[in-house]
């Protein structure tokens, strides 16, 4: 395992990153400190981008709050922790939010601070081309111009998902020009989604050999197949999947354990991950996130084997595996109370809830770290090849047209993640690939989103509080709209 871009992040954000508190608080890009970066020299090129990396590392509360609004609202996820826990995080869990919600505040804070570290890396790029003279250092700034739209591109694409239409920020702006801003139609900010991830598509290179975890075309393609999931624009989706299928250079793991694991970190199934690393120490500064030590079991012991106990698997999810027969992502999705891990880890019967999520359970061996040091090793897994694969499959089963390259249909594409889970092949179906994209990315923040985007939420979600009309999207928070009074009420909510 190469923790390299870590390594880099964590050196750099140092000099780049500043946090924000709000909407007008986003900072103004292109700020860098006045004796900071030296634009002529092509070693600095990474440094603007590796702030836009860094950006994207979560945190104790974003954490929670991340996970609360893309996971916890589901089916597949109660709130977890103890009864009295997170009560913003209940009412997102029953759907009786309102836009005064901080862990919606703090998903609207989190996702447009990305954008603004990408937006000044963006334009840190044009001043490189303006003084750097060496091709290759040239190559290097197109090449860390792309990654850094494709990070633009993951955070407007959850920001429209979770809001729908928001503010488009996507250059450096004064405060009173950040205040004064409208929202974008979700059309246009699906638009220029597509737009970013073309110039990535063009100029990211295939690989990084020497540097795992840094994004990559296919990234940028994934990326892109999985936005056109969203705008049913089937022909895309299963073009861009295509395309990574076709190259051959991804594969599914076959131990499906080992893709959760640190080991398998950055494998051949990865394509989009957020880097999270101690570098080895137990206490001082490093590039950690705290995703996973946030869904830790509560009250477990010893004390580098517990966390906050929050996204835990629901009985509902659990009915769904067992009624499917499923015994390999079941055992490795859920963390069970009272149970001993293959690793060896017991998980005691005191713990507070009867389940746990098992696909970010880092045994004991390399939780080292000073204190709360479960997880902190973990890499939060964004896009997974098998994903790819689904994304294909349901793209054809829709209704594309496009003639697919790689030598796959929609039954190979499908078949071939169940044949990993060990399950016998079935024809592709629409129902089928919804079944499949629920068993295979339990709790990896797509189901919500996942049947918003089919219609099927309120007839799933109903009975949990869902209402439809009203929780598609999430409210923009009172707390922005008090800032920027253009912002729009969003249906459905009591302001």
């Amino acid at each position: 395992m190469n923790k390299y871009l870590n390594i880099i992040l964590s050196g750099c954000a140092l000099l780049c990153l500043a946090a924000c508190s709000d909407f007008l608080d986003i900072r103004t890009e292109a700020t860098m400190p006045s004796s900071g970066l030296d634009y002529s020299k092509p070693e600095n090129v990474i440094m603007p981008l590796s702030n836009a990396y860094a950006s994207m590392r979560l945190g104790e509360g974003e954490s929670l709050n991340y996970m609360a609004v893309l996971e916890i609202a589901s089916d597949d996820a109660d709130k977890g922790s103890s009864p009295e826990d997170g009560p913003n995080v209940k009412a997102i869990d029953e759907f009786t939010l309102d836009p005064t919600n901080g862990c919606v505040n703090d998903v609207w804070n989190y996702f447009y601070n990305i954008s603004s570290a990408a937006n000044y890396a963006i334009e840190s790029m044009e001043l490189f081309r303006k003084t750097i003279t060496s091709a290759e250092g040239l190559k290097e700034v197109e090449r860390c111009d792309g990654e850094a739209r494709i990070i633009r591109a993951w955070a407007y694409f959850n920001l429209v998902r979770i809001f729908g239409p928001v503010p488009m920020v996507t250059k450096t702006m004064t405060s009173e020009e950040l205040a004064a801003m409208k929202v974008s139609s979700e059309e246009e900010i699906y638009n220029f989604i597509y737009g970013d991830l073309e110039v990535a598509i063009k100029n990211v290179p295939e690989s990084y050999e020497e540097y795992p975890g840094r994004y990559t075309c296919y990234t940028a393609r994934a990326l892109k197949s999985k936005v056109a999931l969203y705008r049913k624009d089937w022909n895309e989706a299963a073009k861009q999947a295509d395309a990574v299928i076709a190259t051959r250079e991804f594969a599914l793991l076959p131990n499906f354990r080992t893709v959760f694991q640190i080991k398998g970190e950055n494998n051949t199934e990865s394509l989009m991950e957020i880097q999270s690393s101690t570098l080895g120490q137990s206490a001082g500064d490093a590039p950690m996130c705290f995703y996973a030590f946030i869904q830790g079991p509560r009250n477990n012991s010893a004390s580098n084997l517990q966390g906050w106990g929050f996204k835990v698997p629901s009985q509902k999810l659990v009915d769904f595996f067992d009624s499917r027969g499923e015994t390999v992502r079941k055992s490795t999705t859920l963390l069970v109370r009272g149970t001993t891990t293959p690793e060896g880890d017991e998980i005691s019967s005191l713990c507070v809830n009867p389940y746990y999520n098992g696909k970010v359970y880092t045994p004991s061996r390399y939780n080292k770290w000073s204190f709360n040091a479960y997880g902190r090793d973990y890499n939060i897994r964004l896009i997974r090849y098998s994903e790819v694969l689904l994304n294909f499959a349901e793209a054809m089963v829709s209704g594309a047209s496009f003639a697919p390259t790689s030598g796959y249909d929609a039954k190979q594409a499908l078949n071939e993640v169940r044949a990993r889970a060990g399950l016998a092949a079935v024809e592709p179906t629409l129902q089928a690939v919804k079944d499949e994209r629920r068993a295979e990315l339990a709790l990896e923040e797509n189901r919500f989103f996942d049947l918003v985007r089919w219609g099927d939420a309120a007839a799933v979600l109903g009975p949990l509080g869902f209402k439809a009309g009203t929780h598609e999207h999430f409210p923009i928070p009172s707390a922005q709209r008090q800032l920027n009074p253009n912002l729009p009420a969003t249906p459905g909510y009591n302001y």
